[in-house]
C-alpha cells in the first residue's frame, strides 16, 4: 500500500499567518479558516513556529513516503507522535490490514455468544476465524479484541455499530492513522529546546514540553461541536491573574438580560456584573438602570456585560492571554467537577484547564501573586511561550493505535476528499 500523504501535502496549503497585532480579545469566537481545515494550524504567530520546521519551507514536492508515511531521511526530525503513530500503523497492519474485506449486514438484532443468525458465517470470515455457523465464545473474544482495538466498547456483543465499523475496512483506520500523523508532523520536532504547551482537543488533554518531551500534563475542557476550538499556533504572552469575565454578547441576551428583566438590577448585584459603555480598554461602568434591557432581550441591542474577580468569576484565577482575533486563550474554571467527565467537549471554543496553579507555575516558575484580590492583573512574560493546538482522533499506545471519537466530524470529509490518492487495494 502506498501512502496518501503526498497528496495531503500538496493539496492542503500548509499555514495561513495572521497579523498578531490584534486587540484584546473577547470570549466569542469564529471558527477560522485554514490551509485545510481540519488538517493544518492557523499561525497566529509566526515566530511561534520551528526555526525550520518541515513544513515552513514550502510544499516538499520531491519528498518521496514510504507505505508507512515514514520519509525516506530517517533523519528528518519530526514531533515524537509522528513516530509514535507510525509505529501504531505498522502494529495496526500486521494486525488488522490482511483480514479478508467481507460485508457484514448490520440489519438484524446484535449478534451474541448462542445467537443463530446467516451473517455468523460472514462475521466469522471477516475476523479470520474457521468457518462455521456458531457465535461461540472464540468468535465473542475477536469481536470484544476488534472493538478494544478500534475505540468501542469491549463487551463481545457485534451490533449495528461494530459491524459498520468492520465494513468501513482496516484501509479506512489506516488512513485515519496517516491524517493523524499529518496533523502531528506540524508540531515541533523531537529535540526542540523551546518549552512550549501542546493542547489536543482530540483528547481533551494539555502537556507542558521541555527538550522536545513532556513533562506534565492535564485534563482540559475544549469547544462543543458546535463551537469548535480551532487548531493553531500562537504565542503566550501574559497572564491575566483575578481576570474579569467578559460575558459573551449572544448570553448577555438570552440569558442576563430575562434574568434583569425578571428579577431588576438586584440580579446584577447578586452576580457581581457591572455593564459598561463599551469593547474598548476605556470603557466606563454605565448604571444598568440607564439600559433599555427589553432591547437586549430582543437583540435590538448589543451590550458588554463583565463579572469582576473572585471564587465564583468564570474565568477563575487566571486566563492565559495568546492574543488572536479568535478570542482563544486558556483559562481556570471554577467548576473543577467537569473534568471528572469524560465528555469534555463543552465549552464555547476556549480551553479550560483543570489546573491554573500549576501551569502557571511552569511557567513562571510561581504562580503570580495579585496586588488585590479584587481587580485584574496583568503579568507579562519576558519570553513568551509557544501554544500549539492539534486535533488527534488517534493516539499511539503501548499495543497499537487508540481509535477516538471524532466530535468535530472532521476526519470523515478529509479521508473522502483524499480517498483517491490511495490504490483500489487499500480501500478494502
Amino acid at each position: 500500500m502506498t501512502s496518501f500523504l503526498p497528496t495531503l501535502l500538496a493539496a492542503a496549503a500548509v499555514f495561513q499567518p495572521v497579523d498578531s497585532a490584534v486587540p484584546e480579545p473577547v470570549e466569542t469566537i469564529a471558527l477560522p479558516p485554514s490551509g485545510e481545515r481540519g488538517l493544518d494550524m492557523i499561525v497566529v504567530d509566526t515566530e511561534a513556529m520551528p526555526a525550520e520546521p518541515e513544513l515552513a519551507k514550502g510544499l516538499p514536492q520531491n519528498l518521496e513516503e514510504s507505505f508507512s508515511g515514514a520519509p525516506v531521511d530517517l533523519f528528518v526530525p519530526t514531533h515524537h507522535l509522528y513516530t509514535d503513530l507510525r509505529r501504531s500503523l505498522v502494529r495496526y497492519q500486521m494486525k488488522w490490514g490482511a483480514l479478508p474485506a467481507v460485508t457484514v449486514e448490520t440489519n438484524g438484532p446484535a449478534l451474541k455468544i448462542g445467537s443463530r443468525d446467516p451473517r455468523i458465517s460472514s462475521l466469522r470470515q471477516r475476523l479470520g476465524l474457521p468457518a462455521g455457523t456458531i457465535f461461540d465464545a472464540a468468535l465473542a473474544k475477536k469481536v470484544a479484541e476488534y472493538q478494544a482495538d478500534h475505540g468501542l466498547k469491549s463487551d463481545g456483543i457485534a451490533g449495528p455499530g461494530t459491524l459498520a465499523s468492520m465494513n468501513r475496512g482496516a484501509g479506512w483506520y489506516e488512513r485515519q492513522i496517516m491524517l493523524n500523523m499529518e496533523r502531528a508532523r506540524r508540531l515541533p520536532p523531537e529535540g526542540s529546546r523551546e518549552r512550549y504547551v501542546l493542547v489536543d482537543a482530540g483528547s481533551a488533554r494539555l502537556w507542558m514540553y521541555e527538550n522536545g518531551r513532556p513533562v506534565d500534563s492535564m485534563k482540559v475542557i475544549v469547544g462543543s461541536p458546535a463551537s469548535e476550538t480551532p487548531m493553531m499556533a500562537a504565542l503566550l504572552r501574559y497572564t491575566a491573574i483575578n481576570p474579569f469575565w467578559n460575558i459573551p454578547p449572544d448570553l448577555v441576551q438570552k440569558s442576563v438580560a430575562k434574568r434583569v428583566l425578571e428579577q431588576g438590577p438586584a440580579y446584577l448585584d447578586q452576580k457581581r456584573y457591572q455593564v459598561l459603555s463599551d469593547w474598548s480598554d476605556q470603557a466606563s461602568v454605565i448604571d444598568p438602570s440607564t439600559v433599555d434591557w427589553q432591547a437586549v432581550a430582543d437583540g435590538r441591542t448589543e451590550l458588554r456585560v463583565r463579572q469582576l474577580p473572585g471564587a465564583d468569576n468564570f474565568m477563575g484565577i487566571a486566563k492565559f492571554m495568546m492574543p488572536n482575533h479568535y478570542g482563544i486563550y486558556l483559562h481556570d474554571t471554577p467548576n473543577k467537577a467537569f473534568f471528572a467527565n469524560e465528555d469534555r467537549w463543552i465549552s464555547n471554543g476556549c480551553v479550560r484547564v483543570e489546573d491554573a496553579a500549576r501551569l502557571a507555575r511552569w511557567i513562571y516558575g510561581a504562580m503570580p501573586e495579585p496586588k488585590s484580590p479584587d481587580s485584574e492583573e496583568r503579568v507579562d512574560l519576558d519570553k513568551p511561550v509557544p501554544v500549539y493546538i492539534t486535533y488527534l482522533t488517534v493516539g499511539a499506545g503501548a499495543g497499537g493505535p487508540q481509535f477516538r471519537a471524532d466530535p468535530y466530524n472532521r476526519d470523515a470529509p478529509l479521508l473522502a476528499k483524499f480517498e483517491g490518492a490511495l490504490p483500489a487495494a487499500a480501500t478494502r
